[in-house]
């Protein structure tokens, strides 16, 4: 019986929904009375195309839903005339400001632009390239300048430039003319596969530079997704992380997901980044240290997680590339951060920085051959012949492989950790000679190269602007509001730690004695730009200032910006 009652009951709801859809239609259809069948195709048509703009803008795969309403919002707002005209007037200044800063100290220079009608001379191009030195005015070798260059010794340059002219017409796009050459480039890859304790499948790439290190293996990964289907991959990476994770993001039709970092000590979010994975996460990221705070990132963690979720797991040491490896041998104390972590698949590391290898030079390394090989570029139907290519150059510069080559060997295990001991000493003296110093503070616990500022009492660009009256050059970074100093062999030389502990110390000082004044000159521009809500117009000047790099003067002799 109770059977029975159940069926007659779905009945009763059945005969409900089938008159409600009854009406339902029938409204529908004396609406549509008196229009034409154009017009009903028309507005189906209108409605679906309205929906799918919905869909697809609330989600799209590059931004979130916060960043396209801000879009929006800041679009349509630049768009009114009174706005749209203020805007351009405060951009054409800060625009012209930013030619003149970066123009200043070449005024009077006359620029060649068109080839000569008679080659000169070697003895002409010899004094022209001395009257170009004269315009550089930064002392980098009294080592005020932080990172950039990392080593600079006249015996390097002198090796250098040895090697460089037995390889100056070189190119490892072609290794059966230059079988050296390939010989060399297979034996900077091994040693470095050995400096991070890779295994028998441990492999890479010779690059030329960080940036297109990070660049292949996001590529790498994002190919390995793209045979499962998923059309967007995501990054997923601490807030902190280099810009050229962006920069494959944007390439390479990915996502970059940022995670948030602990805000006592700047390591990315273990929690917050176990939340974000999701199908989609192709790669996972941790820094070994992160540029802008010289802080390592719990590498171990990260690769627990990647073993979990099955997603591959990039370590980003770039920066730390010659230094991490040889630490526990130079009488530091670190987590692992290198293939001896189980998960760790991939390992960027620049042998231009404290590798000390000529300029343009980087590894791209993997666990295993079977990611490498997602990098590659083959085509095998170009009327050319078979194209092949490991990174993204075709075309390569052979001196630098050859120059990179001679630099590790140079150098050996010995060599570099004596470099390692002079430089993470002394960048550990300096940390623990300004957080003496009161109205500053260091972000986090630094534990290789980079120092970095901040200050809760005055606007710590203010200091950094004083420090560059001094002759200091430092990188000044944001969000939040800070700057650091990366060690290198020039800060080791004696007495240029102290001199820089005491300008800090003294410019802090000085500033305290009015912590609320506002920041003028070159700092308060930079302290401005993090205020500016709609990024579009930051990128907008740094356009400016690319396009200024190229330029022969700020305003060609027709009126018009080169």
């Amino acid at each position: 019986m109770e059977y029975d009652e159940v069926l007659r009951s779905l009945g009763i709801y059945w005969e409900i929904f089938l008159l409600y859809c009854n009406e339902f239609k029938e409204k529908i259809n004396s609406n549509c009375e008196g229009l034409e069948a154009w017009q009903l195709i028309a507005f189906s048509v209108g409605i679906t195309l309205i929906v799918t703009w919905i869909y697809q803008w609330l989600n799209h795969p590059e931004l979130t839903l916060s960043q396209r309403i801000k879009k929006s919002i800041f679009t349509c707002v630049r768009s009114m005339p009174y706005i749209k005209g203020r805007i351009k007037e405060q951009l054409d200044v800060a625009k012209a400001g930013l030619q003149e800063e970066l123009f200043r100290g070449t005024e009077g220079s006359t620029y060649i632009t068109a080839l000569p009608k008679h080659g000169l001379t070697r003895k002409e191009i010899l004094k022209s390239v001395k009257d170009y030195q004269k315009l550089d005015k930064v002392d980098w070798k009294g080592g005020k300048v932080s990172g950039c260059v990392y080593n600079g010794s006249d015996a390097l340059s002198k090796l250098s430039g040895e090697i460089y002219e037995e390889f100056a017409w070189t190119n490892p796009l072609h290794p059966d003319v230059f079988p050296a050459l390939r010989k060399m480039e297979s034996e900077v890859v091994a040693m470095c596969v050995k400096m991070f304790n890779g295994g028998s499948q441990g492999c890479g790439t010779v690059t030329s530079g960080g940036t297109e290190s990070i660049l292949m293996a996001c590529l790498a990964y994002r190919s390995i997704w793209f045979e499962k289907g998923i059309l967007y991959p995501e990054i997923l990476a601490p807030i902190s992380v280099h810009s050229a994770f962006n920069k494959a993001a944007h390439y390479f039709k990915m996502k970059l997901v940022h995670v948030p970092i602990d805000p006592v000590t700047s390591e990315v979010n273990i929690k917050a980044m176990k939340r974000l994975i999701t199908k989609k996460t192709c790669m996972l990221v941790g820094s070994a240290p992160s540029f802008p705070h010289g802080i390592l990132d719990p590498i171990g963690d990260i690769a627990a997680l990647g073993r979990r979720y099955g997603i591959p797991v990039h370590v980003d040491c770039c920066l730390g590339g010659f230094l991490v490896p040889f630490m526990k041998k130079a009488g530091f104390t670190i987590p692992a951060c290198d293939f001896t972590v189980d998960g760790v698949t991939s390992i960027s590391a620049d042998t231009h920085k404290y590798g000390f290898a000529p300029k343009g030079s980087s590894v791209i390394l993997y666990s295993d051959r079977k990611y490498r090989a997602q990098q590659y570029y083959v085509n095998p139907d170009w009327q050319g012949g078979i194209y092949a290519s490991p990174g993204l150059a075709g075309s390569r510069a052979g001196a630098l492989v050859a120059g990179c080559w001679a630099t590790l060997v140079h150098f050996g295990e010995n060599g570099y950790i004596d470099s390692t001991r002079k430089i993470v000493s002394t960048a550990r003296y300096i940390e623990k000679h300004l957080r003496q110093i009161k109205g500053i503070f260091i972000y986090g616990k630094p534990e290789v190269s980079v120092v970095a500022v901040g200050s809760n009492d005055f606007d710590v660009y203010r200091l950094s602007g004083a420090l560059t009256g001094k002759g200091w050059n430092l990188n000044v970074l944001q969000f939040p509001a800070s700057f650091h100093l990366c060690v290198t062999l020039c800060q080791t030389e004696e007495g240029v730690a102290d001199e820089f502990i005491q300008d800090v110390k003294k410019l802090t000082a000085e500033i305290m004695k009015d912590p609320k004044k506002k920041a003028d000159g070159a700092a308060a521009i930079y302290g401005m730009s993090q205020s500016v809500p709609d990024r579009s117009m930051v990128s907008e000047i740094a356009q400016v200032f690319l396009d200024s790099c190229f330029s022969t003067g700020p305003l060609a002799t027709n009126g018009t910006t080169n």
